[in-house]
């Protein structure tokens, strides 16, 4: 089985995309970055699901939190009820500057260490309006530069491929083909303010595309909301 690095949060997208590159022939060793955000216990959620799923997991620590600029790494109010037209007017204060860069880079390096010439990603269309780093073009150019930055590519001839397959897809399909594939979703957590008992908050961004994305799959939904 080829080896693949998937990054994994602990969110929903990306718990369905480790079971995909397991459903489509990769052996994935799933990668998790504690960069001092404010909901690591999204970190717990992301073991559980890896030891799950059978997959070797790694944390690895950076702390963003030195360079600030986000409410994720920060003390700032995290926005809660926003309308759709609000969170599609421009980039949110929950966005965590260089975050997904820093992600891929050491997503690449531990790759090479393992000699995995595939790396999942979980961007979705949702993601493209209010964070730059979600795109398609960031993503194609990150393989360009990934292509002239490894031993792997440079001497060993072997390309990287960065697969965001659910890039174009609805956080409805994303769910659908997370529960056909037997994604276990409430080992998920994708808000971005839980309380100290890990139950999320019902109220950011994050949640409510949650709450949306089962009622449009037309599934429960079994998140613990804390309101």
């Amino acid at each position: 089985m080829p080896r693949a690095v998937v990054l994994l949060s602990g969110g929903l997208d990306s718990a369905t995309l480790l079971a995909l590159a397991k459903a489509d022939g990769y052996e994935p060793f799933a990668l998790s970055v504690d960069y001092g955000q404010r909901h690591r216990v999204e970190l717990e959620r992301a073991a559980e699901w890896a030891a799950a799923c059978g997959a070797v997991h790694r944390v690895v620590a950076l702390d963003l939190r030195g360079i600030g600029g986000s409410a994720l790494t920060s003390d700032a109010a995290v926005p809660k009820d926003r309308t759709d037209a609000e969170m599609n007017a421009g980039v949110p204060s929950t966005y965590v500057p260089a975050r997904n860069t820093i992600l891929l880079g050491i997503a690449l390096g531990y790759a090479e260490t393992l000699g995995a010439h595939d790396i999942f990603f979980g961007a979705n269309r949702l993601d493209l309006a209010g964070y730059p780093d979600c795109r398609p073009e960031f993503f194609a150019a990150f393989a360009a530069l990934a292509h002239v930055a490894t031993k792997a590519s440079t001497q060993d001839g072997h390309g990287l491929r960065i697969h965001t397959p659910l890039i174009a897809m609805t956080k409805a399909e994303i769910i659908r083909m997370g529960t056909r594939l037997g994604v276990e979703f409430s080992r998920t957590l994708s808000c971005y303010d839980p309380d100290a008992t890990g139950a999320a908050c019902g109220h950011c961004d994050a949640c409510q595309l949650r709450r949306q994305g089962f009622a449009d799959a037309g599934l429960d939904d079994p998140t613990v909301y804390s309101a």
